[in-house]
């Protein structure tokens, strides 16, 4: 835009700072004669018109958008309400919609193998025969074990834990190459309501006269628990040893005496 510089004289009354025309300067009063009008005034009168203008232009676009919307922008929605589970007792949830806690993996099971119970040791088994110690060559000897449930305390995998032994199974080894193998600790004669030398589930023959050994085996399940917890098995079976036994096996002929023998050595038959 060009403007033109007024040189002229303008009258006093002209740039009364109360009517503010345009070129009068800015140190104007009415006592002065304001000998030249200067662009001053109209520069700074421009530069309001081109602000009020870029005003006027943007209050116009934000009217012409609301208007090509048909409605103002709609205000952010509200929180979601609070879980139903909401409760004193639960207050991480309760604050409308909360992020989950981040869930742990869970822990492996704890297996409990026969090598973690090498510790707890069971008490050995009896082995109990009839005839006591002795056997008569080519006639059943009986055999009878005492093993029982068993309860063992401890420590297992660093915690306290005991360890429960139950027997499922006997073996009797023999020396002279026999194996009884039975599923219960077999029962004496008497009880049986048999008669002495005759054939049982746990007997054994010699066939010949000698010194032999036996040794009984008592096969044991386990179960163990923490702290009073339920039982719980542990796979396998273990077995323990009576240790070997000494079986002194003779032969014995029977024969028709005339008397005691003892009272009377010389007599028939003795």
């Amino acid at each position: 835009m060009i403007a033109a510089v007024l040189t002229g004289v303008a009258p006093a009354s002209a740039c009364n700072p109360a009517v503010g025309y345009i070129g009068c300067p800015r140190d104007v009063d009415g006592s002065t004669n304001g000998e030249e009008a200067i662009l001053e005034g109209i520069a700074r009168h421009e530069d309001q018109s081109q602000s009020e203008r870029e005003s006027d232009i943007e209050q116009d676009v934000g009217s012409s958008e609301g208007a090509e919307t048909g409605h103002p922008q709609a205000p952010p929605p509200p929180p979601p309400p609070p879980p139903s589970n909401c409760s004193p007792l639960n207050l991480a949830i309760c604050a409308g919609n909360p992020t989950p806690p981040p869930t742990e993996d869970p822990a492996a099971p704890v297996v409990v193998r026969l090598r973690d119970i090498a510790s707890f040791r069971p008490a050995a088994p009896v082995n109990d025969m009839e005839p006591g110690g002795w056997a008569v060559q080519g006639l059943p000897a009986n055999f009878v074990a005492a093993a029982s449930v068993q309860v063992v305390s401890g420590t297992l995998l660093g915690q306290p834990a005991d360890v429960r032994f139950t027997p499922v199974g006997y073996r009797w080894i023999h020396s002279d190459g026999g194996l009884v193998v039975n599923g219960g600790p077999g029962a004496t004669w008497a009880a049986l309501g048999q008669a002495e030398f005759t054939d049982t589930p746990t007997s054994h023959t010699y066939a010949a006269a000698g010194e032999f050994a036996v040794e009984l085996e008592v096969v044991l399940s386990a179960e163990y628990r923490f702290a009073g917890s339920a039982w719980r098995p542990i796979a396998g079976t273990l077995a323990i040893s009576s240790g070997p036994q000494r079986v002194l096996v003779g032969q014995f002929d029977t024969v028709l005496t005339n008397g005691d023998c003892i009272a009377n050595p010389a007599g028939p038959g003795c």
